[in-house]
C-alpha cells in the first residue's frame, strides 16, 4: 500500500506540456500524467488562456490518478504535500474582485525593452524584459488604464496556488523574477521598491507596489493548505480531499535547480527545452551589471547568476518534423523518439565546426543577442559542407549558441567557477549527444542524472516533500544531498578538445552572421 502521508505531488506548467509527478517516501516516481498545450499569439502578445491552464492541470492530474489506480489499485484521496510550478515570470494582473485585467503576457514576449532599460538604469540592477515589473512598468508607459485597477500581480504558478489555497504567496526563486530580492532580508529590495513608487505618477497604481506583489517565502515554509474549493478545482471528481499542505509555488528555474541538486555554491544547471537557461549559484556578487545576466535566487534564497535564452529546441523540432515527413514519404515509418535519436546521433558524425553551416533558431526575439523578433534563418556559403550530419550538428549548436554568449561573460569576465553543470530537459533525452556537445560548447563537464527525464515537475514534488519531511533546522542543500541524491547515478561528459575548437569556430561565424539575422527580422513583416 502507498504511504499517502509520505507522498508528494509536483505539477508544472511548461511551455508545451503540463505534467503531474507523484513521488513516494524515497522520492522515486510512483505515477505521472501529462497534457500537451501551446501558446497563442494574440493582440501582439504571446499568451495562454487560463481556462486552458485549468483544463490541462485537471487532465494531467486525472491521468496521474488513473495510473495510480491501474498500478496500485488505490484511489487518490489525499497527498502528503503538493506544489505548483510554471514557466517563470510574466504578467498576470487581477482586480480586487479577482477578475483578470489583461491577457497573460508570458516570458516569451520581447515588448518591454523601454521599461526594462529604464528600470535597469534606475535600480543599477539588470531587469530582463520578461520580469513582471518590466511588464507592469511598460503597461504604465503605454498608458494602459487597467493598471489603476490592479489589486494583485502574480505569475502563472502564483495564480494557481492562490486559487487552490487562497494565499497570495510566492517562492523566493520565482519572486526574484517578479522584482529584485534582497538576499539579506529574503524579500523584495526595499530601496528599489521605493524608487519604483517614486517614478509612478499618483493614481496610476491603486497601491504601493509592495502591496500588489505576493508575499515571499523560502523553500520549506508554510504556504497554506488545499481548500475545499481548491480540491474541487484540481480534481472535479471530488475524490481528492482538502487539507493537503502546500509548498511555496516556484518557477521552472527553481524546480530545475532542485531536480539537479544545484542549490549549493559552485553548482549549476542547464535546462534545455523550448527555451534554454543556465543557473550558477555564486560564491560572490558579480562586479557589475550585465544586460545578458539575470540575478535571481535558489528556492532557499541564495544568489544565482542566470543566462536565459528565449529559444532552444523549437527550430530543431521543426526540422525533425520535416525530415520525418520525408522519411514517411519514402515508406519509412519512424516513431518520434526514433527520429530524434537518429537526428541527434547523426550530429556526432558531423564536422566539429559544422562544415561552415550557420543557423539561427529564433522563434521569438532574443535579448541576449539583441534580436527583436522571431525569424529562424539557416545560412551557408556555396563552399560549405552541406551534409545531413553537419546539418544535424548545426541545429544542436544553434540551440546552444546564445547560451554560450551569455556564459562567456560569467566565465571570462567574472571568473565564475563551476565544478560541473547538470543538464535536464528535452535536449538531453537522447543519451550522450546533447550532453557531449554542450560540454564542448561551454568547455565544462556536463552531467545528466537518471532523474533528468522527469525534470521540473519532479523537482517541484521534491520541494513539496521538503515542505513536510524536513527535520528541524535542515537546509534544502542538506536535504537534497543526503536524502534525495545520496547514491544517485549520473553520467558525466568531459569537454572533447575537437568539439571545443569546433564550437569556437562555429560561434565566431555565428556572431559574424548576426547582422544578417537582424536584417532579416527588420525586412520581413511580423505577425
Amino acid at each position: 500500500m502507498i504511504q499517502w502521508n509520505k507522498t508528494a505531488l509536483g505539477i508544472e506548467l511548461g511551455s508545451t506540456r503540463i505534467k503531474a509527478v507523484l513521488i513516494g517516501p524515497d522520492h522515486s516516481v510512483l505515477a505521472s500524467g501529462a497534457h500537451d498545450w501551446e501558446n497563442r499569439f494574440e493582440d501582439g502578445y504571446w499568451t495562454y488562456h487560463l481556462d486552458d491552464a485549468w483544463a490541462g492541470v485537471q487532465d494531467a492530474y486525472a491521468k496521474m490518478a488513473a495510473e495510480v489506480k491501474e498500478k496500485y489499485g488505490e484511489t487518490v484521496t489525499t497527498i502528503g504535500a503538493l506544489g505548483f510550478s510554471a514557466m517563470m515570470h510574466g504578467y498576470l494582473p487581477f482586480d480586487a474582485e479577482g477578475n483578470q485585467l489583461a491577457g497573460f503576457r508570458t516570458w516569451r514576449n520581447t515588448t518591454t525593452e523601454q521599461a526594462a532599460a529604464a528600470l535597469s538604469e534606475l535600480f543599477s540592477f539588470n531587469i530582463p524584459q520578461r520580469w513582471s515589473v518590466a511588464h507592469l512598468y511598460q503597461a504604465i508607459l503605454n498608458g494602459e488604464t487597467h493598471t489603476a485597477k490592479i489589486d494583485y500581480l502574480t505569475t502563472l504558478a502564483g495564480y494557481l496556488h492562490w486559487k487552490l489555497t487562497g494565499r497570495r504567496v510566492m517562492g523566493v526563486g520565482e519572486a526574484s523574477g517578479m522584482f529584485p530580492i534582497d538576499s539579506e532580508t529574503g524579500t523584495y529590495d526595499a530601496d528599489m521598491l521605493a524608487k519604483f513608487d517614486a517614478i509612478v505618477a499618483s493614481g496610476t497604481l491603486a497601491k504601493p507596489l509592495a502591496e500588489l506583489l505576493p508575499e515571499v517565502l523560502s523553500a520549506g515554509e508554510d504556504a497554506g493548505v488545499l481548500t475545499p474549493e481548491g480540491a474541487k478545482l484540481l480534481d472535479p471528481t471530488g475524490q481528492l480531499q482538502p487539507g493537503v499542505p502546500m509548498a511555496p509555488p516556484e518557477g521552472d528555474a527553481g524546480t530545475g535547480m532542485a531536480a539537479t541538486n544545484s542549490v549549493a555554491e559552485r553548482t549549476g544547471n542547464v535546462s534545455a527545452g523550448t527555451s534554454v537557461f543556465a543557473m550558477i549559484v555564486l560564491e560572490r556578487a558579480l562586479s557589475t551589471l550585465y544586460p545578458e545576466i539575470d540575478m535571481v535566487t535558489t528556492p532557499s534564497g541564495k544568489p544565482v547568476a542566470m543566462v536565459h535564452c528565449n529559444t532552444c529546441t523549437s527550430d530543431l523540432d521543426a526540422w525533425v518534423r520535416l525530415l520525418g515527413e520525408m522519411a514517411e514519404a519514402a515508406g519509412a515509418s519512424l516513431k518520434k523518439p526514433q527520429l530524434y535519436d537518429l537526428f541527434y546521433e547523426k550530429a556526432l558524425a558531423g564536422d566539429p565546426d559544422c562544415g561552415g553551416l550557420v543557423n539561427y533558431n529564433y522563434y521569438s526575439g532574443e535579448p541576449v543577442t539583441g534580436v527583436d523578433g522571431g525569424r529562424p534563418l539557416f545560412m551557408r556559403c556555396p563552399d560549405a559542407k552541406l551534409t545531413l550530419a553537419n546539418f544535424a550538428r548545426v541545429q544542436l549548436y544553434s540551440a546552444m549558441a546564445t547560451l554560450k554568449i551569455g556564459m562567456d561573460i560569467l566565465f571570462e569576465k567574472e571568473d565564475v567557477k563551476v565544478d560541473t553543470l547538470l543538464g535536464h530537459g528535452g535536449l538531453f533525452k537522447t543519451p550522450v549527444v546533447g550532453q557531449r556537445l554542450l560540454a564542448g560548447a561551454l568547455n565544462v563537464p556536463v552531467a545528466v542524472m537518471e532523474t533528468a527525464g522527469e525534470g521540473g515537475p519532479w523537482g517541484m514534488a521534491v520541494l513539496a516533500a521538503y515542505r513536510v519531511n524536513r527535520e528541524e533546522g535542515e537546509t534544502l542543500e542538506a536535504y537534497l544531498e543526503n536524502k534525495v541524491f545520496a547514491g544517485a547515478k549520473k553520467t558525466v561528459e568531459q569537454p572533447v578538445a575537437a568539439d571545443v575548437a569546433g564550437f569556437a569556430k562555429f560561434i565566431a561565424d555565428y556572431r559574424s552572421g548576426l547582422t544578417a539575422e537582424k536584417a532579416a527580422v527588420e525586412a520581413l513583416p511580423m505577425e
